[in-house]
């Protein structure tokens, strides 16, 4: 029987020869995840179940990057009952402060995510991992709490949904434009429980950082999964980081798709999603007039040396807007020394921009970057949902790392052509 890539992972996870969409399966999962906001909650269910140990004490991963450093008393509470906990169950993959960086750039860094496997979060963003063919997802923290137990959840099995992109990509446009395109043409529910499968010629030429940015973002179209069939720059990136066996499927030519899109990027310009849903995109060129309080570079969508490299390209040499404050938040502690390594943060800091530890806190509105009532930001996070960044009355506008450079120099949204230009 044929079957696309999540269909055939998931059902060697389950143990069957052949799934179909819609199946109930249990499956057993390769790693679970948990951060300092919803792993706490997963250990006081899980001290509920009644089991003395976590199923395998390699395969459970807690890493601190949501409120940390800890921002309030309430926050450094959390933190400390998962480092506890860590202690206790003595896990190999807990990453304290100063260690840790953002979870979504961290577990790939790590090398605990591969192709093949099931890994499963107790963060949305779990679907990062796709960009290694993995099957990932997001899931509650009552879930999260089972599976540290059992080694093993439950999947409805999604349909796929297939994309395929075609044509040359233009200067300043990458995966990040590509996502907010795709979510755009279809919506923020428009793949909903489905997988996202993404391919095609400008898919095998896009960076690894790249696809980790669109799989990353596949749950704001309401996607189960995102995925990217590996291949050889996977292999290359996995080359001396795997801890876990991986194995590499590739969908079948008559595999079943609910739906399929053809979409040429040759003349696609960097994309801006405006307030306040991640569908809502336009082209740069539309959103020009739009004057901005600060400009965030960074997140688990953007935070990688790719993006700080594109960033340090247009700040090179420029400052920053008298008018905005803008912020800087390397993925990794890795990321971060590379960065140093290679000149960029003498470039950010010479252009007046404020560079942070890894954290996830502006992104959510936790702490560090957090908006008045009434200000707008540029970021090149995820989400700009109402109050998503702050204030209720604040305004989030998403796009890639140039423009929210580009911006950020010039004191309203702005192409990265530019600043070049100038």
């Amino acid at each position: 029987m044929a079957m696309t890539i999540t269909e055939k992972i998931l059902a060697a996870h389950a143990g069957k020869e052949s799934i179909v969409p819609g199946e109930l399966i249990t499956s057993k999962v390769d790693l679970v995840l948990g951060n300092d906001i919803t792993a706490p909650l997963a250990i006081r269910e899980f001290k509920k179940i009644g089991v003395a140990k976590v199923f395998d004490k390699e395969r459970v991963t807690l890493i601190p990057d949501h409120f940390t450093p800890n921002k309030d008393i309430k926050s450094a509470e959390q933190a400390k009952l998962m480092r506890e906990f860590a202690r206790e169950q003595d896990l190999t993959h807990y990453y304290e402060v100063g260690r840790m960086g953002i979870e979504h750039c961290l577990l790939p860094e790590q090398g605990l995510v591969g192709p093949g496997q099931v890994i499963i979060g107790a963060d949305s963003h779990t679907c990062t991992y796709g960009a290694l063919g993995a099957f990932s997802t997001g899931v509650g923290s009552t879930d999260l709490a089972a599976a540290m137990a059992l080694g093993e959840t439950w999947f409805k099995v999604p349909e796929s949904l297939k994309f395929v992109y075609h044509g040359q990509l233009p200067r300043w446009v990458g995966g990040k434009d590509l996502i907010l395109y795709t979510i755009g043409k279809i919506g923020v529910d428009g793949a909903l429980y489905q997988a996202m499968e993404f391919t095609g010629p400008v898919i095998e030429a896009l960076s690894m950082d790249g696809r980790f940015t669109m799989c990353n973002m596949a749950i704001e179209a309401g996607a189960k999964n995102g995925i990217i069939a590996p291949d050889e720059k996977t292999r290359s990136y996995l080359d001396g980081r795997s801890k876990f066996p991986c194995t590499f499927y590739a969908s079948d030519e008559a595999a079943e798709y609910i739906k399929g899109y053809e979409i040429d990027v040759s003349k696609m310009e960097p994309q801006v999603a405006f307030p306040h849903l991640p569908e809502n995109t336009k082209p740069v060129s539309a959103a020009t007039a739009i004057r901005i309080d600060q400009s965030v570079i960074g997140s688990c969508t953007n935070g990688r040396i790719e993006d700080l490299r594109l960033a340090a390209e247009i700040f090179k040499g420029q400052k920053v807007h008298r008018d905005v404050r803008t912020l800087i938040f390397p993925g990794t502690q890795q990321i971060y020394l590379q960065a140093m390594q290679e000149g960029l943060m003498e470039i950010f800091i010479n252009a007046g921009v404020a560079v942070s530890t890894p954290t996830c806190g502006p992104c959510l509105g936790g702490h560090m970057g957090i908006l008045a009532k009434g200000e707008r930001a540029i970021a090149t996070t995820n989400r700009n949902f109402v109050g998503r960044m702050g204030h209720p009355e604040s305004e989030v506008y998403l796009s890639n790392p140039a423009v929210a450079a580009a911006s950020a120099i010039l004191g309203r949204i702005a192409s990265p052509e530019e600043i070049m230009l100038k």
